[in-house]
């Protein structure tokens, strides 16, 4: 059985956890959050996205 489940979901917990435990303030949440908001935009998103599903490919891989 395979679960997948998104890189965005994934971080959004993990945010919501530093705040939480005031790892993290929320101002500097939000600016996280427009920083990727806005780099999604540019030129630089295809190769992000390919970076990071070759980090999770990797991943995947390291348990066969």
């Amino acid at each position: 059985m395979t679960i997948t489940v998104s890189v965005v979901l994934l971080l959004g917990i993990a945010v919501a956890v530093l705040i939480r435990f005031k790892a993290v303030a929320v101002g500097a949440a939000v600016v996280v959050l427009l920083f990727g908001f806005y780099l999604s935009d540019t030129g630089a998103a295809p190769t992000i996205r390919e970076l990071t599903t070759s980090i999770a490919n990797a991943v995947r891989d390291i348990g066969n």
